[in-house]
């Protein structure tokens, strides 16, 4: 057998393993300069536009995609008059169309539309600062094309792929996450747009259906009003005055409060972790019962990573809830001779108070208010951002914690309590002057309420995603969902420290 047919093999398949065996490193910087790797790097914002032709009716229409850095994003495509919308305006995900109306969305549709609102601005140019994992999905085939996928996965468990042309680099398909679905879009027709490789054709397929958009002008770096990417404002129902709205919120706070010590419940603290191939895996949980004693709280643990403490160890624990009791009694003896003592000079400063979710809020502006329906209820939701003229240099630390963040909340009209908040820290935050701790900026934190009897909500679920350094050389990355369940109502005595139900 001559040695050359070999020789040709031996190079042609090597040449294959080699390209399928790319690092995801090597094939995302090789289509960044085939995109053109300093102006994709300079783009603020673009706009793009053009024509839209759904594949099944023929029904054509308009298409528009806008984003601006950091992170918004706004899509809207009218095709045969009907009319989809979804965007991501730096603080709450919303989507609308024809059928179904306009809705801020919540739980995984709104993590994955956040995402790609960040891809879209970002590309995987900063996904390492992310805390993103790149890992390659093998060689695919689209559309007759050889390619290299490469998936892109965040620290909430979302996933996106992107697949690069084998001969050019470019990217031929990009499949984004939209909640239940998936959102694939094919590219082609590529062409230069201040130095950027843009692709004019794009068949978008969201589930069974498949628009083909074919665009028209692509603009770079063009002032993009913050306002177009806002929730959209549709309805003429006359909204509650937000202070007065806050105030009612604020007052209605403390019967909350005296509500809340008549139930114990169980609190799930899962720890999860993004492991280098990409995967987001649980590596650890503890689960305490919690009650109220006379206004404190009062916990106790009984499992461990979903074992329950051995009999030794439980028994160490409730002597430890004892010793709380036992503490918070002589507190109460503190504060209540001190404010005899105070009585004479006026009233106390508020000092050692709960934090109000109302007062919290003057460190912020509230904008784009709406009326909506989140479990069943009628709520009034709006979104949150850092005030400006806000006076952080004098404020309490928890209000200039608050003043750096933005987000959305939703509150229940009718009861005057909040059913849930989305947050993300707008500014990296200082413990200490940062001697102490110091909290990255785009740390995020949700918190999701159950209507619990009728009469109260409850938390039953808060999502933290966090990077701290601590003491300026440790670096911890917080990765949590803490679940809250197995509520009961009942009077409240020193006993219910113990309580003793069955963990779910």
């Amino acid at each position: 057998m001559s040695i050359k047919p070999i020789l040709i093999a031996a190079l042609v398949f090597g040449g294959v393993c080699t390209a399928a065996g790319q690092s995801p490193d090597r094939l995302m910087g090789r289509a960044l300069k085939a995109m053109g790797e300093k102006p994709v790097k300079a783009l603020r914002s673009a706009t793009r536009q053009g024509t839209v032709t759904r594949a099944d009716n023929g029904a054509t229409g308009t298409f528009l995609m806008q984003t601006t850095r950091p992170g918004l994003y706004r899509v809207k495509m009218d095709v045969g008059g009907f009319e989809r919308e979804y965007g991501y305006n730096g603080k709450s995900a919303w989507m609308r169309d024809s059928a179904n109306g306009l809705a801020t969305l919540t739980g995984r549709q709104s993590l994955d539309l956040q995402a790609e609102a960040n891809f879209r601005n970002n590309l995987w140019v900063n996904y390492k600062k992310e805390r993103m994992k790149a890992v390659s999905c093998g060689r695919t085939d689209v559309s007759g094309k050889a390619a290299n996928c490469v998936s892109l996965n965040t620290t909430k468990g979302v996933t996106i792929k992107v697949h690069f042309d084998a001969a050019t680099g470019l990217p031929v398909r990009e499949e984004f996450p939209a909640g239940e679905m998936a959102r694939v879009l094919d590219y082609s027709d590529y062409r230069s747009v201040n130095g950027v490789q843009e692709p004019f054709g794009i068949d978008m397929r969201t589930g069974e259906i498949v628009h083909e958009i074919r665009l028209t002008d692509v603009s770079h770096n063009s002032a993009v009003a913050k306002g177009e990417f806002d929730f959209p404002e549709l309805s003429n129902e006359p909204l509650p005055e937000i202070p007065a709205l806050l105030k009612a919120l604020q007052a209605n706070e403390d019967r909350v409060e005296d509500m809340l010590e008549n139930y114990s419940y169980t609190q799930k603290v899962t720890r999860r972790e993004l492991g280098k191939d990409g995967v987001l895996r649980e590596t650890g949980s503890e689960t305490t019962q919690l009650s109220f004693y006379k206004g404190y709280r009062i916990t106790r643990l009984v499992e461990k990573n979903g074992r329950p403490l051995n009999e030794r160890d439980q028994a160490d624990e409730d002597r430890e809830v004892a010793k709380r009791v036992e503490e918070i009694e002589k507190r109460i003896r503190r504060e209540e001779r001190r404010a005899v003592e105070q009585s004479a000079a006026g009233p106390p400063s508020g000092e050692g108070r709960r934090i109000s979710v109302a007062e919290v809020l003057r460190a912020s502006l509230l904008l784009n208010p709406r009326r909506e329906r989140f479990k069943g209820r009628d709520v009034i939701v709006f979104d949150f951002e850092p005030n400006p003229n806000f006076d952080y240099k004098n404020a309490k630390s928890f209000l200039r914690f608050f003043g750096k963040c933005a987000g959305v909340m939703w509150i229940d009209e009718k009861d005057r309590q909040v059913a849930r908040i989305d947050a993300i820290l707008y500014d990296s935050y200082k413990v200490g002057g940062g001697l102490l701790a110091n909290l990255k900026k785009g740390a995020t934190f949700t918190l999701e309420q159950e209507r619990v009897n009728d009469e109260i909500w409850l938390p039953s679920t808060a999502d933290i995603n966090l990077s701290v350094k601590v003491l300026l050389v440790k670096g911890i990355n917080v990765n949590s969902v803490v679940r809250s369940f197995n509520y009961r109502k009942f009077s409240t005595e020193v006993e219910d420290a113990k309580v003793t139900d069955t963990v779910n």
